[in-house]
């Protein structure tokens, strides 16, 4: 998850921190231990975190007035990094989300997540150890640029009519009840973040990037999408990938046995192979064959989707990391996946592994790696002994069920061994 810009980092960095609402603060209790333990053992004093709080959600709202502060936007525009807990989003007043909000406002256009299986975590899936993918999901622009316009509402009935008179458009069925929503997906936001993608392939090694979109019926905004990347794979990442557009029109030309070999010499060489696949035909691959892909690069509303299912498929969205980044300012913000459990608030049930494994992204996005190393470890090793959180305990045989806190303490306790 390393940065293009943060490629050394000083012995202290100031980090900002959003505890979170719901169990956001039990969570973070929990994991800022873990975190600094790690950083203890694995550099001793030579390197440390200083974590520096900022309001957001109800306790910004509760001090302030304001669910997002300018003075929070600012730390973490300065740091260029922050690790938050989940945040509740205002019910109508303020911001839609308050998560789209920092992602828009800092452009952090890029929402990555890795999807890997832990050993011993209850799954659906016979061979939930197949799924190990990282998904680059565009975070600004299709359904997160909020375009949207209401029912019954003045201004709506003025774009169905301008829709309808100037565009020629025959198809809106029930134009006097509809609302309407406009999807804008651009070629240089598809492009960076398809470029992200291809660049974390090659730097890690990866056989492949697979471009999974609905082209198949939108055919100028997901088909855009889908024709840019291939465009800048087969420019500006020529001596670098092959695509499956350059593997067909061999096969068009020379048949399909020279389409493979074409294929097979790209792949010996080491080149990362373009793809694509439809959204809905790549849920039931994921299923079916999940060993097939490493590097998924996807629009937005597909990016959602596609995230908690393959969450869903190792053990669920409480273990699921996250992050959002801009690949060339280097701002980036490192998120718990889930949202804030209103009904488990207190009791200790919450698990923390979400916060601690984006917690390990950031660690490994300014290079300290080692850390985050750490506390991958000690998590496989807790979920092997089945001394797990309560999500885990109720549906594991012959677990040893620990509070939030308990499981941290204990994830210490392997660190620090």
């Amino acid at each position: 998850m390393q940065s293009k810009t943060l490629v050394a980092s000083p012995s202290v960095i100031t980090i900002p921190y959003i505890p979170g609402d719901g169990i956001g603060p039990e969570i973070w209790e929990a994991a800022q231990p873990v975190i600094d333990a790690a950083l203890k053992q694995a550099y001793g004093s030579q390197r440390k975190i200083h974590w520096q709080e900022v309001f957001a959600g109800e306790k910004a709202f509760k001090h302030t007035g304001e669910w997002l502060p300018s003075a929070t936007l600012t730390a973490i525009q300065e740091a260029k990094l922050a690790l938050k807990g989940p945040l509740t989003t205002p019910i109508g007043e303020g911001f839609r989300s308050l998560n789209v909000t920092l992602r828009q406002t800092l452009d952090l256009y890029a929402c990555v997540r890795p999807v890997r299986y832990f050993a011993g975590v209850p799954s659906p899936l016979k061979h939930p150890e197949k799924t190990n993918m990282v998904i680059f999901r565009e975070n600004t622009e299709d359904v997160y640029a909020g375009i949207e316009f209401e029912k019954n509402d003045p201004t709506t009935q003025q774009l169905i009519a301008l829709l309808q008179t100037q565009f020629h458009v025959k198809n809106i069925r029930f134009p006097e009840s509809s609302a309407i929503g406009i999807k804008p997906i651009s070629e240089e936001g598809s492009r960076r973040l398809i470029s992200s993608a291809i660049d974390y392939a090659i730097a890690h090694q990866l056989p492949s990037v697979t471009l999974v979109h609905k082209g198949n019926i939108m055919k100028f905004t997901e088909g855009g999408f889908k024709k840019w990347g291939y465009q800048l794979a087969e420019t500006t990442y020529a001596d670098q990938c092959f695509t499956m557009n350059q593997w067909a029109a061999i096969k068009s030309e020379k048949g399909s046995e020279a389409a493979q070999a074409a294929l097979t010499t790209a792949q010996q060489a080491g080149k990362v192979i373009i793809n694509d696949v439809i959204a809905d035909n790549f849920l039931q691959q994921i299923l079916l064959y999940p060993e097939k892909f490493s590097v998924i690069a996807t629009c937005n509303l597909n990016g959602d989707y596609l995230s908690d299912a393959l969450a869903a498929q190792v053990g669920g969205i409480g273990i699921a990391p996250g992050a959002n980044i801009n690949y060339t300012s280097g701002a980036a913000i490192f998120e718990a996946t889930h949202g804030t459990a209103p009904d488990i608030v207190g009791t200790g049930k919450a698990n923390p592994c979400s916060m601690l494994l984006s917690a390990c992204m950031l660690l490994e996005y300014i290079q300290w790696d080692e850390a985050a190393e750490l506390i991958t470890t000690a998590i496989e090793t807790a979920i092997k002994e089945k001394k797990v959180t309560a999500d885990f305990a109720a549906v594991m045989t012959d677990a040893h069920c620990l509070t939030t806190k308990a499981f941290g303490d204990y994830l210490v306790t392997l660190i620090s061994q």
